[in-house]
């Protein structure tokens, strides 16, 4: 591989699904490496952007005041065409055009991927990734840029349809997202109160979630969560309710949804901080001459991995709060 330069010129996007504090991340980097005098590019629309050549110049005054919002100023997506070899050629031609071979990626593990496959095509590309998802999903760090501000839309929504479960006395199977991680229901489980999660990365125990709500019904209880991740091998809210109806016919069984509204929303503190930190270090990284590389949070440090070994594959669910559920769910 090509040994790299300091780069003067810098392109930044963000790839999948957005997340909260997506824009602070992009404040961040354009202003970090304005402090070094480089020109920074924002490319609309994730990969696709870098395909079609859509894209706008990022000053610092362009970053002003979007450190609070949701969602991301550039857009996102996933792209088709960069999956295959010749839109990815088409967006080696564009960045050759634009002077650009130093890029941040803002996203997940299949951000990640493409990033991995354009770079082994062409090697003189330096490209450095910031952990974007709500899912939490990607190893080699703590926390994601997004997660912090999903859960704690999840157990807003959650304690709100507690009051209601409460003064009715029902039971809830609440959805969630998480096609194929269970963080958010894990998390937003144990500090919500749920009875009872179910995720991805364990097998769901149908018959120990009967027998849990059976003692709760004996102990008269006045009102019962079931918190579901969306990719659970149970099937889903709709499909669990189905069940816990057929053996609690006596139970008033509600099912909600909570879906994308977990994606959006201003980011907390905690990601705000969490996007400035990674966005100013990706650029300082390709400074120092990084690549191929993801940024990740490591017991409050920030490290680097390559992006091999930071796809959601490799995260594994703590074991202790898998028990702690099941301990104080009553």
């Amino acid at each position: 591989m090509a040994q790299p330069t300091e780069p003067q010129h810098i392109g930044v996007f963000c790839s999948g699904g957005d997340s909260p504090g997506m824009n602070a991340c992009v404040r961040a980097v354009v202003r970090t490496a304005y402090n070094y005098g480089t020109e920074v590019t924002g490319f609309l629309g994730g990969y696709q952007g870098i395909v079609e050549g859509k894209y706008r110049s990022l000053s610092s005054s362009d970053v002003s005041n979007i450190i609070q919002l949701g969602g991301t100023i550039l857009g996102s997506g996933r792209s088709k065409d960069f999956q295959t070899e010749a839109g990815r050629a088409r967006a080696a031609d564009v960045l050759k055009e634009l002077a650009i071979s130093h890029l941040v990626c803002i996203g997940g593990d299949g951000s990640y991927a493409g990033a991995r496959q354009f770079m082994l095509e062409y090697p003189y590309l330096h490209i450095l990734g910031c952990p974007g998802t709500i899912d939490n999903d990607l190893a080699g760090t703590d926390f994601t840029i997004g997660y912090d501000t999903a859960i704690n839309t999840a157990i807003g929504a959650i304690d709100k349809i507690r009051d209601t479960a409460n003064s009715h006395g029902r039971l809830f199977v609440v959805e969630v997202m998480g096609r194929d991680a269970g963080l958010i229901a894990l998390r937003a489980g144990i500090a919500s109160g749920a009875e009872g999660v179910l995720i991805p990365e364990s097998t769901t125990d149908l018959e120990a979630l009967l027998n849990l709500l059976e003692r709760g019904w004996k102990r008269e209880k006045r009102s019962i969560i079931i918190l579901v991740a969306e990719g659970d091998e149970s099937g889903g809210a709709f499909a669990v309710s189905k069940l816990l109806q057929e053996r609690f016919p006596d139970y008033d069984t509600k099912v909600s949804i909570l879906g994308h509204i977990q994606r959006g929303g201003s980011p907390t503190c905690m990601d705000r901080v969490l996007a400035s930190r990674l966005g100013s270090e990706a650029v300082e990284g390709l400074i120092m001459g990084k690549s191929g590389l993801a940024l990740g949070i490591w017991h409050k440090d920030i490290v680097y991995i390559p992006f091999a070994e930071a796809i959601k594959h490799n995260r594994e669910i703590n074991p202790y709060l898998l028990g702690l559920v099941e301990k104080l769910s009553g």
